[in-house]
């Protein structure tokens, strides 16, 4: 006797996404971390240069104007400073999670290679990503030294005497400064730093942010990293060079 046999039915339940968890989802973390606060730093630079680069050339009254702008935002709603403080502490907090994880990450890539390669791969690895921990290091400086100079206490080596007065006159103190060629060189050497910096870092970034899928993707954001990184560089040195060839005063 013959018999018909159905088919029987099957479901196929789908394993849930395996949890990346220790050291390698910690890894994960602090990519993305990095990533992230490295967004926040690109679009305060691009504002920043913005800032400098067309008030700087619209004249002492307009940069003053444009500096005490920066204080009042967000008035009367907010105090005096008080957006500026909420940027500040962004921008501080980022700084700190920033270094915290690349440190910790090349401290792991160390770990992990405890001998070097016989065979160096410099050739697959470009000249701003073998600068990038050094070039990080310079700016962090960088940064510090800036901060100093033109916020508190407000440094000026090139005040020729008039210390007290320019350090309330934002615009001759960038002028002052300028006009001194050593710190000018260590501007100029710093953006330098920074467009390698956010050459690579922007790139990075897209990579970890899963924004390089596809050949299409990986193209656009080579573009936007070296775009970006050429535009903030470039348009950071003009007002000093400028300045230091007379064409500010």
């Amino acid at each position: 006797m013959r018999r018909n046999l159905k088919p029987v039915a099957t479901s196929t339940v789908s394993k849930p996404p395996r949890v990346r968890t220790g050291k390698q989802g910690s890894t994960i973390f602090l990519k993305t971390l990095m990533a992230v606060t490295g967004v926040i730093f690109v679009l305060y630079v691009i504002a920043h240069m913005y800032g400098n680069l067309y008030k700087l050339f619209d004249g002492h009254a307009a940069f003053n104007e444009y500096s005490e702008h920066l204080r009042t935002i967000g008035e009367p709603m907010l105090p005096r400073h008080g957006l500026l403080t909420i940027i500040e502490v962004v921008l501080g907090i980022s700084v700190v999670l920033h270094v915290y994880s690349a440190v910790v990450l090349w401290k792991r890539a160390k770990a992990a290679r405890p001998q070097r390669y016989a065979v160096k791969k410099s050739i697959a690895r470009s000249f701003s990503s073998r600068w990038m921990r050094w070039g990080g290091a310079f700016l962090l400086l960088f940064v510090i030294w800036h901060l100093l100079e033109f916020t508190n206490p407000k440094i000026n080596v090139g005040d020729g005497g008039n210390g007290a007065a320019i350090k309330h006159d934002p615009y001759m103190l960038v002028v002052h400064s300028f006009n001194v060629w050593w710190l000018t060189l260590i501007y100029v050497l710093a953006m330098i730093a920074l467009g390698m910096h956010l050459r690579h870092g922007i790139w990075s970034a897209a990579q970890t942010l899963g924004f390089t899928s596809t050949v299409r993707a990986r193209t656009i954001a080579n573009i936007v990293a070296v775009v970006v990184a050429l535009v903030v560089a470039v348009g950071f040195v003009i007002p000093p060079l400028a300045i230091a060839f007379g064409g500010i005063k």
